[in-house]
């Protein structure tokens, strides 16, 4: 594809804005999956563990089927190699190529069509 697909890693960063409501974090929805292969960079991993919403990342992940994650950051995460790889799994190779992000508030869907969010607000939503 000309594209990227909506991975885990760009979930993380998402949030709606929408007036009266905070936008974050929008639940997410699958109706169709894919599944990329992308060489494991422990380098990256390690250095995105401080970066992103860890409990958010774990629940889209259990949210589409992916449930290896455990509930916290290990203590010695960037030591356990297992973790690492199972981490870097639910960032960059799950996919979602159809369904729908939800913002938490306004309950207002998103779709994700062809592995693209359509974020576009109305103009009664700024």
């Amino acid at each position: 594809p000309s594209h990227v697909n909506m991975k885990l890693i760009v979930h993380n960063i998402l949030r709606a804005n929408l007036k009266d409501s905070k936008g974050y974090p929008l639940a997410i929805k699958a109706t169709k999956l894919g599944s990329l292969d992308v060489p494991y960079n422990e380098a990256f991993v390690k250095n995105m563990i401080n970066r992103i919403n860890y409990e958010v990342l774990r629940m889209a992940a259990a949210a589409l089927g992916f449930t290896e994650l455990p509930e916290e950051i290990p203590a010695d995460a960037l030591e356990n190699e297992e973790f690492l790889r199972k981490l870097h799994h639910a960032m960059n190779n799950i996919e979602v190529l159809e369904g729908e992000l939800i913002d938490p508030q306004s309950k207002r869907v998103f779709p994700i069509s062809n592995g693209i969010p359509n974020m576009l607000l109305n103009e009664d939503e700024v």
